[in-house]
């Protein structure tokens, strides 16, 4: 009973520091968008940038973590990253200037690579070494609580504070998040074994397995960014839904929360990379769905989005600690270095495709299209991982 509970307190602090760095540090960016737009005088390319500059931050910090072994150190990194969350959103509410707009905006990123990879491989490590189930659903719940706390607490505010000041109750809502964050994950065991003495091997996969992971992983990074960043400013674009996007982003995060825990249950039955695909076709409506026009499209548009962009994320990060056991965060920053850098260009890409042609649907095309080579990749996956049990060649490199 005593593991159970400390399961749950250490799953605890992964929620929390989840919604610190992704809701609070990076999310709370896209509802506040508009606002910014209307009151701090944000244009559309400038908006662009500083998305692509938060991800350039989190690319950053993705090539760190794959870079770095030591558990102490990457537990160093992770509690670094929970207070630098903390001060980049209270960046955003102390000027108009641009310049420091995009420092904020990398530093946040750079603490979203570490509650993101720091941190989950930390807790991942945690279950492995204590003999749990090696599933990340409820760890990952605190992204769709985050996106939706953040649209809830905009909509909220938005009546009596403006975009400065919501920042920072933002700071200060962190602030309370920080606690459970930093108190509740306990130092790593470096130790080889697990509880009951399982020795913990790590089992890379093939170069060409990894590969092409990678570039599936890439065109999931597209489909993902322009919906996440930009959804608010779609929906209030669209005719007769002004004023709408922050409910849909709300739904967003809304089919986010329990996302993971579905598809932890859904691979269990299929295996991980028909879940995979299946939540990518998935995702495929729900980018597109927007664009059908009306309330009830974009909020079963989001509600697609959201109920599989993050089970696509839990899925790859959960499959990257089943091959490293002992490392984690090593197989989790090489995938999301290839996520990362999709999430630099589409997003400028879309702010200036938006800025030329007067809307966003080009970018969703973008983004959609980007998928559909995404699943082909990913039924290739299967084709090879298939060859190679055939040939008695293990998905995986001795």
């Amino acid at each position: 009973m005593n593991e159970q509970k400390e399961r749950i307190k250490i799953l605890s602090a992964g929620i929390f520091s989840l919604i610190l760095v992704l809701g609070v540090a990076r999310f709370a960016y896209t509802p506040l968008l508009p606002l910014m737009q209307q009151q701090a005088g944000l244009g559309i390319a400038e908006a662009g940038w500083l998305a692509a500059i938060n991800y350039a931050g989190y690319l950053s910090g993705a090539v760190l973590a794959a870079m770095i072994s030591d558990l102490v150190l990457k537990d160093r990194l992770y509690r670094i990253g929970m207070v630098v969350a903390v001060l980049s959103t209270a960046m955003m509410g102390l000027t108009t200037d641009s310049t420091v707009w995009a420092v904020s905006r990398f530093i946040a990123g750079l603490s979203s690579a570490a509650g993101m990879l720091f941190g989950t491989g930390l807790i991942l490590n945690w279950l492995i070494r204590h003999n749990h189930r090696s599933e990340l659903g409820i760890h990952f719940a605190g992204i769709g609580l985050g996106i939706a706390g953040c649209a809830a607490a905009v909509a909220l505010m938005s009546s009596w504070l403006d975009w400065r000041e919501q920042w920072f109750a933002f700071t200060a809502f962190g602030c309370v998040l920080l606690v459970p964050a930093l108190r509740w994950l306990p130092p790593p065991d470096r130790s080889a074994v697990t509880k009951t003495g399982e020795v913990m091997a790590d089992r890379p996969p093939t170069p060409l397995f990894m590969r092409l992971f990678m570039v599936s992983y890439f065109c999931a990074g597209i489909g993902y960014v322009v919906s996440a960043t930009f959804i608010v400013a779609i929906v209030d674009q669209l005719p007769g839904l002004a004023g709408r996007g922050t409910l849909v982003f709300l739904a967003i995060g809304v089919a986010a929360a329990p996302a993971c825990i579905v598809w932890d249950f859904v691979a269990r039955r299929t295996g991980d990379l028909n879940a995979l695909i299946l939540a990518a076709v998935l995702q495929i409506g729900g980018i597109l769905l927007p664009l059908a026009g009306g309330l009830a499209a974009a909020l079963a548009g989001a509600l697609l989005f959201g109920g599989t962009f993050i089970g696509m994320v839990s899925l790859v990060l959960t499959m990257a600690g089943r091959y490293y056991p002992t490392r984690p965060a090593k197989m989790m920053g090489k995938m999301t270095v290839s996520y990362g850098i999709a999430q630099i260009a589409a997003p400028a890409l879309t702010g200036w495709l938006a800025a030329s042609l007067g809307g966003y649907a080009a970018g969703l095309y973008l983004a959609a299209a980007a998928m559909v080579v995404g699943v082909v990749l990913l039924l290739v996956l299967k084709a090879v991982e298939r060859r190679e049990t055939a040939g008695n060649v293990p998905a995986f490199e001795a």
